[in-house]
């Protein structure tokens, strides 16, 4: 290569002249004047794809040529005809543009627009599995574009990785080359055309297919995105189709690669044999997927710093802190005995771990934030993480793990028991077990010596054992998600709660679910009454807290019989499935009905237009509701054994 084209843009680069054949030199005579070819930039069974300049208007374009021996045949000549004509009908940010289609000295050819980019496949290769919000974002505007030529009447019948081009520049996705697209509900007389790995098993039983093979082979697409892998292989075209028809895919998580929840489940979908298990259109499959982007959006700042610093006792002043305490508690072991220093230790261990609790909670209670805000804030960041170690991981040995694990349990039990046994006195085992008083100091001693060895032992098994879990797991965050979100987290927030006496300004907060903000609203509003009027409405927080754990606990139980319903065929049992899931929506709407009642009195009463007595009475109405709900999720939950549908956990009422 010559030092200009080393440091020339790949697609200004000029053809080696090893590389000119007669067909470009023929084609670039026929062309001059209006295109100036600059290289070929690939080849398929139908065409060869030259990287051109188009003069007249100075931009950089892609020519598909019909290669002349194939244009002599008139079969061939009019399917490639039909391939430009059907996607100049189609006009889509998503789809690749057809400029013009012509016919020159022989050559049959249309000019689109060049994308300077790569192809999914390629971007699998060279960086690996798409993942989190990345995948989601290409996946939809795939849709999309699939969306738009299924409501031209066209189904594309070759997705796959190779015909998605990844633009350079914006990392828009688009979808090329319908050289084989059918109207809807065609297929059978155009032959089981496209790619074998990428099939739907309508086109590998060779019928009439509709937008939902697309889907398909979308999911057969978003499959290898994600995992590097295609659902199914094997030695031959016809084994590969022939598993297509009899076989159920793999699900996308059981690859062992960190795939968000709802884009797998949405993949499990797609790849339904049968198609009305499907999303049934390609802008059904572009809505679901905007629903997972949205969920995946980015935390509010004051919680992003939360869950990553202000919630960890990781910094300098808590290593000063433990140094002091362990200071401190060698200084009273001296003095009092072990026992005393290690009380001392746990005990200041404890208090000083509530009060940095206390001091985190309150300045997020000031930010406008609840402990109701944690659970989802931590499930993001550990998602986050999930997908960032999945990048790169570091893939050595379990077993070594696995060994430490087993050494941690066994020193931590070691020591439970011999720490108990130093509880009782040396003179205490001479009479238990008939032993000299030298022989019963010897056993106290041997106890002493297994607890203090089984604590230096497994402190180091387990750390040792976290470092290696660190590298395929976040441990930090799942540790302080376990305690945040635990009895210890709603302590610290309950005790904090009392100290602050004016929450701030409720930021956008654009995780929270209605009820939750709904809830907060109402919370706020309530101690910003009078006094009297808080005491005269004493219940009121708590039939708030029981509101809010109802709808969440709906919303959860919602969630998970949509999921059922996806994977569920049509049968007695899926409608059973579908009324629960109706009636678990319709009394989620209810719950939060409830809520914003509350809500909307309280703003009554602070303009001075309802009464007390007024509020008193929805909030029995309020607590109706309640008793309501909680009666359904018990009656669900034996319908739910009868179907061996799995149990949701439902919090206690508070």
């Amino acid at each position: 290569m010559s030092e200009a084209n080393q440091t020339t843009p790949h697609y200004l680069r000029v053809m080696p002249l090893q590389a000119v054949d007669p067909v470009f030199l023929a084609f670039q005579s026929a062309v001059a004047g209006r295109y100036s070819i600059d290289r070929e930039l690939g080849r398929g069974g139908m065409g060869i794809v030259y990287l051109a300049h188009e003069v007249h208007l100075d931009r950089l374009v892609a020519i598909k040529l019909l290669p002349p021996d194939k244009a002599a045949d008139p079969s061939l000549r009019e399917r490639f005809l039909r391939e430009a004509q059907l996607a100049a009908k189609l006009s889509h940010p998503n789809i690749i543009p057809i400029h013009a289609v012509a016919e020159v000295d022989g050559f049959v050819f249309y000019v689109m627009a060049f994308i300077d980019g790569e192809t999914l496949t390629r971007r699998v290769q060279t960086r690996g599995p798409l993942v989190g919000s990345e995948a989601v974002r290409i996946l939809r505007e795939v849709a999309w574009a699939l969306a738009h030529a299924h409501a031209q009447g066209l189904v594309h019948r070759d997705v796959k990785p190779d015909n998605i081009l990844i633009e350079a520049s914006s990392g828009r996705a688009l979808v090329a080359d319908f050289g084989i697209a059918a109207a809807i509900g065609e297929g059978a007389s155009l032959g089981a055309a496209g790619t074998p790995e990428f099939m739907s098993p309508e086109q590998a039983a060779n019928v009439p297919v509709d937008a939902r093979s697309d889907v398909y082979s979308l999911g057969a697409t978003a499959f290898y995105a994600c995992s590097g892998r295609v659902p199914f292989e094997g030695d031959t075209a016809a084994a590969i189709l022939a598993r297509h028809l009899t076989e159920s895919p793999p699900s996308l998580r059981s690859v062992g690669l960190s795939v968000p929840r709802k884009l797998a489940q949405l993949v499990d979908r797609c790849l339904a044999k049968d198609p009305e298990q499907r999303p049934q259109s390609a802008d059904d499959l572009a809505e679901q997927l905007g629903v997972a982007l949205e969920q995946r959006r980015e935390l509010p700042v004051a919680l992003r710093a939360f869950v990553k610093r202000s919630s960890r006792l990781d910094g300098g002043g808590t290593l000063i802190v433990a140094g002091s305490l362990m200071a401190g508690s060698v200084t009273a072991a001296s003095f009092y005995g072990w026992r005393t220093g290690l009380a001392a230790f746990v005990l200041g261990a404890g208090l000083g771990k509530l009060g940095f609790f206390v001091r985190a909670a309150r300045r997020l209670l000031q930010q406008g934030f609840t402990h109701a805000d944690l659970a989802p804030a931590f499930d993001r960041e550990r998602e986050q993480a999930s997908e960032e170690l999945a990048v790169d991981q570091s893939r050595g040995t379990r077993l070594l793990e696995r060994s430490l694990k087993v050494a941690a349990g066994t020193c931590a039990a070691a020591g439970a028991t011999a720490l108990v046994g130093t509880f009782i006195t040396p003179g205490s085992y001479a009479d238990l077990l008939g032993l000299t008083r030298l022989q019963a100091n010897a056993v106290y001693g041997s106890l002493v010596s297994v607890f203090l060895w089984s604590l230096v032992m497994g402190f180091g098994s387990t750390i040792s054992y976290l470092a290696l879990l660190q590298r395929r797991r976040d441990v930090d965050t799942d540790v302080w998600a376990r305690l945040w979100t635990g009895p210890a987290g709603r302590l610290a927030f309950a005790i904090a709660k009392r100290s602050v006496n004016r929450l701030g300004p409720v930021g956008a907060v654009t995780h929270r679910a209605t009820e939750l903000s709904l809830g907060l609203a109402a919370e706020q509003l309530f101690e910003s009454l009078p006094k009297d009027m808080r005491a005269a409405l004493a219940n009121l927080p708590g039939i708030l807290a029981r509101l809010q754990d109802d709808a969440q606990s709906l919303r959860r139980r919602y969630d998970r019989l949509q999921e059922a319903l996806a994977g569920a065929s049509q049968t007695a049992e899926h409608e059973d499935l579908r009324q629960l899931r109706d009636e678990t929506h319709a009394r989620l709407g209810d719950a939060v009905a409830a809520l914003e009642t509350i809500r909307l009195n309280l703003l009554r009463l602070h303009a001075g237009q309802s009464s007390v007595e007024g509020l008193t009475t929805h909030l029995g109405l309020a607590a109706d509701v309640s008793r309501q709900v909680e009666r359904l999720i018990v009656a669900h939950e034996e319908v739910e054994e009868t179907l061996r549908f799995p149990r949701l956990t439902v919090p206690t009422p508070v």
